[in-house]
């Protein structure tokens, strides 16, 4: 019995349901990765790094832009369930984005920074419409859902809890 509570405490110490980062999907158009850029940057995102003469702005690619700015708005959402999708653009992984310029992406969630305007990333077409294109068409819009994991996994610390300070 002892076995089975130790072995439940360490999955619920050691799993998690998502990644770290959000990073674009290989295979999007162009045209898909732009507009989730520009939702990201107008909702959130610190997209300054992105800019001519940032330190992530080379290489200077809408794939590469579209890494920096999803994770951003991940990390400052707090890497909250349905905060990384963008239409089916991007999703969540626990590696990096690989990069040349050593540009170094955040990896935990913070507070939001400074926004950039809609259509300041090199090539924007402009702000986006809004229509449709939140980060997850069936996740939380909010950005108040809770991962189900994480909460799984508080409720079966408390209960773990519980029963040592009752039971032993």
């Amino acid at each position: 019995m002892a076995f089975l509570i130790f072995f439940l405490l360490f999955l619920s110490l050691t799993a998690h349901s998502s990644g770290l980062y959000c990073v674009c999907k290989d295979g999007v158009s162009d045209k898909l990765l732009q507009t989730a850029i520009d939702y990201a940057c107008g909702a959130g995102a610190d997209c300054t790094p992105i800019l001519q003469n940032g330190p992530c702005f080379q290489p200077n690619t809408v794939k590469d832009h579209c890494n920096y700015a999803v994770n951003s708005y991940y990390q400052n959402k707090g890497n909250v369930q349905g905060s990384c999708d963008f239409a089916g653009a991007a999703t969540p992984t626990p590696t990096p984005p690989n990069t040349s310029s050593g540009c170094v992406y955040p990896s935990s969630p913070g507070t939001p920074s400074t926004v950039s305007p809609p259509g300041s990333i090199p090539g924007a077409a402009g702000s986006p419409s809004g229509i449709g294109m939140g980060p997850s068409a069936t996740g939380d819009p909010s950005g108040a859902g809770v991962s189900c994991m994480k909460n799984t996994n508080t409720i079966l610390l408390f209960f773990l809890v519980v029963y040592f300070v009752f039971m032993v």
